[in-house]
């Protein structure tokens, strides 16, 4: 089986947050969610983690309909159930109590073997200065990928 090409990112999760420790995750969903995720059709803006009753549940992941999904279709926005075991679970709980942290969706990939996975991240938010800083970085390093093709 050929590595997937399927690679949604979460542009803005580097930019407003420190991103420290990640996980790897499965997802619980749907035939016609699966269906349009290998199609490229899911975007993470917007989207957020969280620990409820030992579980870790993704709310805001969208994931448009598939095309020929007929009356079984899902709904776009639904909270969608991640797949950790109770290990991970605790840290992830742990890490984000403390003040400042948050579970950020970084990407969603197939795996090898066609399943969907979920990148995780413990996040602290940056403040106006970090992104700033950020910025200018990036200009930085594209300004001098101009000049090496020259």
């Amino acid at each position: 089986m050929k590595p997937s090409q399927v690679k949604i990112k979460n542009k803005r999760a580097n930019f407003d947050y420190e991103i420290g420790e990640t996980f790897t995750a499965g997802m619980v969903l749907t035939g016609t969610e699966i269906k349009s995720i290998r199609e490229g059709r899911a975007s993470l803006a917007d989207s957020y983690c969280l620990v409820e009753n030992g579980e870790v549940w993704v709310k805001g992941m969208h994931i448009a309909e598939y095309f020929y999904g007929t009356y079984n279709n899902h709904a776009t926005r639904r909270d969608r159930k991640l797949l950790l075991n109770k290990k991970e679970i605790a840290k992830i709980e742990k890490l984000s109590a403390d003040p400042g942290f948050t579970i950020v969706p970084i990407r969603v990939f197939i795996s090898d073997r066609g399943y969907a996975k979920i990148v995780i991240g413990i996040g602290r938010g940056k403040k106006q200065y970090d992104k700033r800083q950020s910025i200018k970085e990036r200009d930085d390093k594209r300004m001098l990928d101009r000049l090496m093709k020259k």
